[in-house]
């Protein structure tokens, strides 16, 4: 096996879920930057920014950058930015992400008949309004791109609806499918990914808790796919899932054990 330089880290649901770090987490982290390892973190929770992400993750005692994060609407924002720039979008979601594409020259618009790309996302304050802003502009021929396509949210105490959701709602009142998502497990994630690690996708891991988004990612492009039980997936779930990882760990607590054991045969060399 070629020698693991870099992992891509899911957040919610593999470092913590909601305000609590997964035990070990900031232990594990700093073990494999001390071993060389490259560390990304990946969210297809578009509620926050980058630098958000960044900032929780430092206050829980992991130090990170704004570019050591990479989550579903910086994708979609940096790929339409290149694909439409300057093109007018309707996004079904919240600040962060509204900030996010106007940060990469988008023009936010409200008027069906100007839309060019309707978004949608989890959010958490959608209603009526939003959902017929959207529908009139699909109906008039928008493109339909999504940020994410997670079902639920893992949150203390359980999960809370997803951008799924917001997808669902579209699609059965417009006929529409979607056209494009840009979070796990979408191409365009891994893609950009890879790129910020600047690693090849055989020397990479991909750490996460959901079989549907992370570790089908990980397999659909070439990386190791590392399941961690700390978030929505539980062992009982592998026996009736088309998507199997390579590995299944406890917690990410157990990470820097796994290293050791995949990487013996490049050290002992």
């Amino acid at each position: 096996m070629t020698a693991l330089a870099g992992y891509l880290l899911d957040l919610d649901g593999t470092v913590y879920v909601g305000e609590r770090l997964i035990p070990g987490a900031d232990r594990a982290i700093a073990h494999l930057r001390e071993l060389g390892r490259k560390v990304l973190f990946l969210s297809n929770k578009p509620l926050s920014s980058r630098q958000d992400y960044a900032e929780k993750l430092s206050s829980l005692g992991i130090p990170a950058q704004e570019d050591e994060v990479i989550n579903s609407s910086y994708v979609l924002a940096q790929h339409l930015s290149r694909e439409a720039p300057g093109a007018k979008v309707f996004a079904i979601g919240e600040l962060p992400l509204l900030v996010e594409l106007c940060r990469a020259g988008l023009v936010l618009c409200e008027d069906p008949r100007k839309i060019e790309y309707v978004i949608a996302a989890f959010d958490r304050t959608f209603d009526y309004r939003k959902l017929d802003i959207a529908f009139q502009a699909l109906r008039r021929g928008a493109h339909f791109y999504a940020t994410n396509p997670d079902r639920t949210c893992p949150v203390e105490g359980g999960e809370i609806p997803d951008a799924a959701a917001v997808i669902a709602a579209l699609a059965a009142t417009t006929g529409r499918e979607v056209e494009r998502v840009f979070g796990k497990p979408s191409p365009h994630m891994v893609e950009l990914a890879l790129a910020t690690l600047g690693l090849p996708p055989e020397r990479c891991a991909l750490v996460g808790d959901r079989l549907e988004t992370d570790i089908r990612m990980a397999k659909d492009h070439g990386l190791l796919a590392i399941l961690t039980l700390t978030g929505v997936t539980h062992r009982r779930d592998l026996a009736s899932s088309p998507v199997q990882p390579d590995h299944v760990i406890e917690g990410i607590g157990d990470l820097p054990r796994l290293d050791r054991e995949l990487n013996r045969g490049d050290e002992d060399a």
